[in-house]
């Protein structure tokens, strides 16, 4: 699979929302999300459950450890 910055924005893409609407649902700034799409900065476990909750995966899934569900 890819690093999780590259999933990570594989998992926003699929629902068509910008980095700013995923940076206010999971309570983070908006150049802080950024960052982690970019791979400069790496997110808290807390972050990270917070990802894999508003795209609906796994942890293992955001790191890359596990398939993305196929594209309904």
């Amino acid at each position: 699979m890819g690093n999780f910055h590259e999933i990570l924005k594989i998992c926003r893409k699929r629902l068509h929302v910008s980095q700013e609407i995923v940076a206010v649902n999971c309570k983070i700034a908006y150049s802080t999300y950024r960052r982690y799409e970019t791979g400069d900065r790496e997110p808290s476990l807390s972050t990270l459950c917070a990802f894999a909750d508003y795209f609906g995966v796994t942890l293992d899934q955001l790191a890359g450890r596990a398939p993305l569900p196929e594209e309904e």
